[in-house]
C-alpha cells in the first residue's frame, strides 16, 4: 500500500485524529462547567446539561432529574456567549476531524497529500484550533446565567466560578485545540512528499 506521506506525516495524521477526537469528545460531553444544586451534581457543557429542575406535579415541588440531555433548542441556551461559542467551537471541531480523516487517507493513497496540501492542511487545521480556542474563551463570559448562578450559589459572574469549577472536557477540547495549533500545525509543513516531475 503506497503512502503520501513522510515518516514526519504519519506522525502527523496520528496526532491530528488524536487532538481532533480529544476537541470533539471535550465539546459533545456536558462536563465543561461543575456545580451543586438542590444537594445534587449538575454539570454544564455549550450546548448539553445534565441535572436539571423539573416541577412535580404530585407532590407540588420541584426536584431534580438526574439525566443529561441537550437543550431543548438552540435558544434555550443560557446565554449568547454560550451560543457562539456552541457555533464556533463545533465549526472548529469539525475542520479538525476534517483534516484528521483526510491526513489518515494519506497514510494509504498515494499522491493524495502533496507538500502543498500538507501545509495548507496544516493552515486549517490552525483555524480550526483557533475558532476552538475562541470558544473556550468566550465560554466564561456565560456564566452570570441565571441557570448557572443558580448551580454556583448565586455568587458566579463572568470569569468567576462562585462555588463551581471547570471540567475535564473543558480542559480536553483546549488541549486538543492547542495541540492542533502548535504541534499539527507544525509537522504539516514537513507531511507530503515531494511529488514526482514527470517529463511530458
Amino acid at each position: 500500500m503506497a503512502s503520501s506521506l513522510t515518516c514526519t506525516g504519519v506522525i502527523w495524521a496520528l496526532l491530528s485524529l488524536l487532538c481532533a477526537a480529544a476537541s470533539c469528545v471535550g465539546f459533545f460531553m456536558p462536563y465543561w462547567l461543575l456545580g451543586i444544586q438542590m444537594d445534587k451534581p449538575v454539570s454544564f457543557g455549550t450546548f448539553r446539561r445534565c441535572s436539571y429542575p423539573v416541577r412535580d406535579e404530585e407532590s407540588q415541588t420541584t426536584v431534580m432529574l438526574e439525566q443529561c440531555g441537550r437543550y431543548a433548542s438552540f435558544h434555550g441556551i443560557p446565554s449568547l456567549e454560550w451560543r457562539i461559542c456552541t457555533v464556533v467551537t463545533g465549526v472548529g471541531c469539525g475542520l479538525l476531524l476534517l483534516v484528521a480523516l483526510t491526513a489518515l487517507m494519506g497514510c494509504c493513497i498515494s499522491d493524495l497529500i502533496s507538500r502543498t496540501i500538507g501545509r495548507v492542511a496544516g493552515g486549517i487545521q490552525f483555524v480550526g484550533g483557533l475558532l476552538i480556542g475562541s470558544g473556550c474563551a468566550l465560554y466564561p463570559l456565560g456564566w452570570d446565567s441565571e441557570e448557572v448562578q443558580q448551580t454556583c450559589s448565586n455568587s458566579s459572574s463572568q470569569f468567576q466560578l462562585g462555588s463551581c469549577q471547570i471540567g475535564w472536557a473543558y480542559y480536553c477540547t483546549g488541549a486538543g485545540a492547542a495541540g492542533a495549533m502548535l504541534l499539527c500545525t507544525w509537522l504539516s509543513c514537513f507531511a507530503g512528499k515531494k511529488q514526482k516531475q514527470y517529463p511530458y
